[in-house]
């Protein structure tokens, strides 16, 4: 495991990666809000499991940013990519604190959150302009494609061109030493 690293500043929120992301995973944003996660929440005191969504398989989806969620998710889980497991360590400031705990928790309680990042993804009805400023990105990104693609093949055709005039002029070379040769046998 990697050490911890202090996202609040002030030890509230830690977070250790379990599991790496790839280098190229999607991580939430301002257009991807929307996250779904895997996690098991365990008092620090007892180690004890208070909740958890590996017992059914069932994925937790929130909105980052929004306070539906505990200080510590909103702030750790925007740090993370998919496929990314980490633990995050979160002081009662940052969970639970004194107002709207659990019965289960006790509200001064240290909470460590094992969290993956499933998915992310836009918020539902997302408006028209961020659904159509993707399709012109990646619209863009075809033509770029298209444009790269004309490029290499601009390139092989002179590079074929190339060798066949580099081809003729040897055989041109070749073709006028055999007549320079015709031409002193029969000088003799």
């Amino acid at each position: 495991m990697a050490d911890p690293i202090d996202l609040t500043g002030d030890g509230g929120v830690l977070k250790t990666i379990v599991r790496r992301a790839k280098p190229d995973a999607m991580a939430p944003s301002e257009s991807l809000p929307l996250v779904d996660v895997h996690y098991e929440g365990i008092l620090a005191e007892t180690g004890e499991v208070f909740d958890t969504t590996h017992e059914d398989n069932t994925i937790f989806t929130f909105e980052l940013g929004q306070g539906s969620v505990i200080k510590a998710w909103d702030i750790a889980v925007k740090t993370m990519k998919v496929g990314e497991a980490a633990k995050i360590t979160c002081k009662p400031e940052y969970a639970y604190g004194s107002a709207g705990s659990p019965p289960d928790i006790p509200p001064d309680a240290t909470l460590i959150f094992e969290v993956e990042l499933v998915a992310c993804r836009p918020r539902k009805g997302s408006s028209l302009s961020s659904v159509s400023d993707e399709r012109a990105r990646l619209e863009e990104l075809k033509k770029q494609r298209e444009l790269a693609a004309a490029a290499k093949e601009e390139e092989k055709k002179k590079r074929e061109e190339a060798k066949a005039a580099a081809a003729a002029r040897i055989q041109a070379k070749l073709e006028a030493k055999k007549t320079q040769g015709k031409g002193k046998g029969k000088a003799k």
